[in-house]
């Protein structure tokens, strides 16, 4: 497995996106079931990506954008579902927090939810914790947001 340093341009980030959207689709029961949260998952602003390659195949991603001067944003998190369960997803995370605080952001912030019961046991166990709705996600019930010191 190889890891590359990308950004929100890359055709295989887009590409593992498309895949994310489908999961996150048939989990849910449909895109319309998920249509306020598609508007904040846009790729124009993000501009650091980690792609896991199995050779030359891209398996899994994830990247940040930036929220604020000390909080940069977790986004598009995803690992290709024959290559789960094998810490993709967990080298993906340590890597992009080493990219953040070289960039120097304080906090990762991201937004989630129960039904992601992979992603949410991925994240309490590298230490992220529930805190408050932010942003956009105020108002959202089903949203599950966290925050994590760099």
């Amino acid at each position: 497995m190889r890891f590359e340093y990308t950004d929100g341009c890359n055709k295989d980030f887009v590409e593992l996106c498309h895949e994310l959207d489908k999961f996150l689709n048939e989990l849910v029961g449909g895109e319309e079931n998920r249509a306020e949260y598609i508007q904040y998952n846009k790729l124009e602003d993000i501009h650091d990506v980690v792609i896991a390659y199995d050779g030359n195949v891209p398996v899994g991603s994830a990247s940040f954008k930036k929220y604020d001067d000390e909080n940069a944003e977790v986004k598009r998190v995803f690992v290709k579902e024959e290559y789960r369960r094998r810490g993709i997803s967990y080298n993906l995370m340590k890597m992009l927090e080493e990219r953040a605080s070289e960039k120097g952001y304080k906090y990762f912030i991201l937004e989630s939810g129960e039904p992601l019961v992979a992603a949410m046991a991925l994240y309490r166990k590298i230490g992220y914790k529930v805190i408050p709705n932010y942003g956009q996600y105020a108002d959202m019930e089903d949203s599950v947001c966290m925050k994590k010191e760099l």
